[in-house]
């Protein structure tokens, strides 16, 4: 239940729960990677500060014992950045030894985080999620079909509006446009990842996307589902689409279906490759030719032909044609070929295409050995040695694409001696171009805040990583993991880019996207686009915050970022950024597999912490199951009112549902209340803690200020704990915790999760949580407008209530009369009339 900020404030001084720490304005900062550091590999997180003074010293502090482990000089000053006007590096890298920590410097105090072996394992499958997602056709995670009338042709040698089916591939990004070059470039970049490192993915999902394993790596599947379509899009030997659809899209946010706004029903229209310009808004774009596309086109087929050959031999023999046929369309028609717009300007800018016949001329070579392909992929490398955005400050929208040239390495890897000195050498320079600036800096960044400042990160890390393996360099170490750290948290904002990933951190959690903004789904491994210049941002055409700025002390005259559903530029995830990340990913993964971690010395035992490998997190918390399945799971919270305890649990017996009820202190030890909890214990259902004595964690309007230091926060819970156990209710059978007022931030989660427990909440979307208002509270709800809301939220979403934690109240208010467990009958047997079935939160989150 919800009080007024200010008698809750009150009741925290008096109680002395909070700390004067806690209330203090905070001036340092000290941003980490927040999944985690290798025990073997670069450990470096930087301090930022509003002052001046650098502390001389930090130190490294093991999260279990409170004890300092390791102790180093802060060492160079790096000066100002970005919102900060002092920086630091803070190096721990020759501290090896597995554990949980934080850094300490100063008065600023980071994250907790892990060093371990495994700190990136499974992450490379998490960010696959975000793939199948997007895909159009058939949709897995909606289970549903979209854009299934795709299409009709245009600029092509057909008539135009000619139909050609084409359905298949994956949306580009909130938007449901689809295009050639950053599908290839994704297909490729999976492929890849497989090839590379094929012993870091599961088998958890069938190849049309839905869950249960087919004995294929989801990775292939996942980019033979992009090989399908690209087929498609290259239906004859001189035939190649660039795209599908175009801004007349950008008609609105909706979740896909059918969309029928281009005068064709439900067709949407299909580019041919034609080498010349094509419509740009009031413009024309400056297409010079087609081998930008056909050269990603031929690469992925020849990957694709390299990878499959063994496992399905007809199939591959199709795409060895094609990326053949494929390859002599870019040699028939050199030069770019951009993307096409009705309305705005806004397109893919491509301006180079060598880079693209390099790396199918080096994939043709390898699966063929024919001399001809290794001469022309020579050939083409010489012509663009170093991608021209590195060491610069700015390029247009996906001028350079795709941002790294992936022929040299594709190249360098079948030559020796001197060629390959040669193709090495330009990796080398186009890395030093950007070492000579980002070295100047605590952040060691030098990539340009343009749009999709973190596919370029990525793809900049992805070089660096390639000239380490076809060197054996390590010259540019640090800034490989520099630019991997800044993804995920080291950055000024202290965020990581990709959506869920960590669980417990600080990630996106209101990006521009439909499925999370109408739907309420999660997005889980979507990477955004990332901070943009600030003179960009204050340009583009469209862009309004919904809700006040969550950063706004670490936006700078330099560059913005900001999680909020109106800012387009920097907070929508996109397919090909994210295809890249795969293939980080993997890398990273691999590389704990090259070295044996440092032993961990046995820890106390604690309560097991189940998993939820399908669930939703949001701050650390558990908020949802998995919304594949037709299950929910009841939840009761309770504190001072137990008013509807027998209405409750006679409703429960009498439809036979198990429920879940988060108690506090002050409830378990009411001898009033006692023989009720012993009713639900012997019920057989979940009794769990809720807090102690119900205090207020955070602030409401600025979630990661505590109002409760780390002690009082482990003795209130462990008093909650106390008094269950004097009821028979051991911790070991509770692992589950529902935070007071179910308001909490990352470090609550960590917390609680070095406590042994799991943090969990209720699924937001619907108002039943509301139950407790009275008619004299702003937000009062009745019951009826509870229950409408309950019943139109499951209506409306495709996923409906599947893996929800309903939350309502054991008690109410005297002053609240129209009671909402009244109506508890007539909610179980409406649900159970759709399909659903009640299960225990055990159930739900296992």
């Amino acid at each position: 239940m919800k009080y007024k900020l200010k008698n809750i404030m009150c009741a925290l001084a008096l109680a002395g729960l909070a700390t004067t720490n806690a209330f203090a304005a905070t001036s340092s900062w000290i941003r980490i990677n927040q999944l985690g550091y290798l025990p073997g590999g670069i450990k470096v997180a930087v301090w930022g500060s509003k002052g001046t003074v650098v502390p001389s010293a930090f130190q490294l502090v093991d999260s279990a014992s409170g004890s300092v482990v390791f102790s180093a000089g802060t060492g160079k000053a790096f000066g100002h950045y970005g919102p900060f006007n002092q920086t630091a590096r803070l190096d721990f890298s020759t501290w090896k030894r597995s554990g949980t920590y934080y850094l300490k410097a100063g008065e600023a105090k980071s994250p907790y985080f892990r060093i371990a072996g495994n700190v990136y394992a499974g992450t490379a499958d998490f960010v696959l999620r975000y793939m199948r997602q997007q895909r159009s056709w058939f949709n897995p995670f909606l289970k549903d079909s979209c854009h299934t009338h795709d299409g009709y042709t245009l600029y092509g040698p057909m008539s135009d509006s000619t139909h050609l089916d084409v359905a298949g591939g994956w949306h580009d990004a909130s938007d449901y446009l689809q295009y050639s070059t950053t599908s290839a470039n994704a297909t490729y970049h999976l492929l890849a990842a497989y090839r590379d490192f094929p012993q870091v993915f599961g088998d958890h999902y069938a190849a049309n996307g839905l869950e249960g394993s087919n004995q294929v790596a989801d990775v292939l599947d996942e980019a033979r589902w992009g090989l399908d379509w690209l087929l498609k899009m290259h239906p004859r030997d001189t035939w190649m689409f660039n795209q599908i659809a175009d801004d007349r899209d950008h008609h609105g946010m909706r979740l896909p279906k059918e969309d029928d706004f281009y005068g064709r029903g439900f067709e949407r229209p299909v580019y041919f490759c034609s080498g010349q310009p094509q419509v740009r808004g009031k413009f024309m774009n400056k297409t010079t030719g087609v081998a930008s596309t056909a050269g990603k086109f031929a690469s992925a087929f020849a990957l694709g032909y390299q990878l499959l050959r063994n496992k399905d031999a007809a199939y591959a023999g199709i795409l060895q044609q094609k990326a053949v046929t494929a390859y002599a369309m870019g040699l028939k028609q050199p030069g770019v070929c951009q993307t096409a717009s009705v309305l705005s300007p806004y397109i893919y800018a491509e301006d180079n295409w060598v880079d693209d016949m390099e790396l199918a001329a080096a994939s043709l070579y390898h699966i063929g050995k024919k001399d001809v392909y290794r001469q022309q992929a020579l050939a083409y490398a010489e012509q663009e040695k170093i991608t021209p955005w590195l060491g610069s400050d700015t390029a247009h929208h996906y001028q350079w694409y795709p941002f790294i040239n992936l022929g040299h390495y594709e190249l360098a890897k079948q030559l020796s001696n001197k060629d390959k000195q040669t193709i090495t050498g330009y990796y080398k320079t186009g890395i030093e171009k950007v070492w000579q600036k980002a070295k100047n800096n605590a952040f060691y960044r030098y990539i340009p805040f343009i749009w999709c400042s973190n596919n370029l990160t990525t793809s900049f890390a992805i070089q660096c990583y390639w000239y380490r393996q076809l060197t054996g360099s390590k010259a540019f170490e640090a800034l490989e993991q520099a630019n991997f750290d800044w993804l995920f948290g080291c950055n000024p904002w202290g965020t990581s880019m990709v959506y869920g990933l960590p669980a417990q951190g600080d990630t996106p959690e209101d990006p521009h996207s439909a499925f999370t903004h109408l739907g309420h789904y999660p997005i889980d491994g979507g990477l955004v686009d990332g901070p943009v210049y600030t003179n960009i941002y204050k340009n583009l055409i469209g862009i309004k915050l919904s809700k006040p700025d969550a950063y706004v002390e670490f936006q700078s005259d330099l560059a913005v970022y900001h999680d909020d559903f109106g800012d387009y530029s920097t907070n929508e995830p996109t397919m090909d950024g994210t295809a890249s990340l795969v293939y980080l990913l993997a890398a990273m993964d691999n590389e704990a597999h090259k070295a044996v971690p440092a032993k961990t010395p046995a820890a106390p035992s604690k309560p097991a912490v189940p998993s939820a490998s399908a669930g939703t997190y949001a701050h650390g918390a558990i908020i949802r199951g998995n919304t594949s399945h037709k299950t929910l799971t009841l939840v009761f919270t309770g504190d001072e009112f137990a008013d509807g305890g027998p209405v409750i649990r006679r409703v429960l017996q009498q439809y036979q549902v198990p429920a879940a009820f988060f108690l506090t202190g002050k409830f378990y030890s009411n001898p009033a209340f006692q023989p009720l909890i012993k009713q639900l214990q012997a019920d057989g259902h979940y009794l769990g803690p809720h807090s102690d004595q119900h205090p207020l964690y955070c602030d409401w309007q600025k979630r990661d200020s505590l109002l409760i230091s780390r002690k009082a926060f482990q003795q209130d819970l462990s008093a909650n704990y106390h008094r269950m156990e004097t009821l028979g209710i051991k911790k070991t059978a509770a692992p589950y915790f529902l935070p007071p007022y179910e308001w909490y931030n990352d470090t609550i989660a960590e917390w609680t999760r070095e406590e042994g427990l799991q943090l969990v909440n209720f699924t937001p979307g619907t108002r039943s949580n509301a139950d407790y208002t009275t008619p004299a509270m702003k937000g009062y709800r009745t019951s009826d407008q509870i229950y409408d809301s309950i019943m139109q939220y499951e209506a409306a979403q495709p996923a409906g209530l599947n893996g929800f934690m309903l939350l309502m109240h054991i008690g109410t208010d005297p002053a609240r009369t129209d009671k909402f467990y009244n109506k508890l009958d007539v909610l179980i047997q409406s649900l159970k009339d759709k399909g659903y079935r009640f299960v225990g939160i055990n159930e739900l989150l296992k």
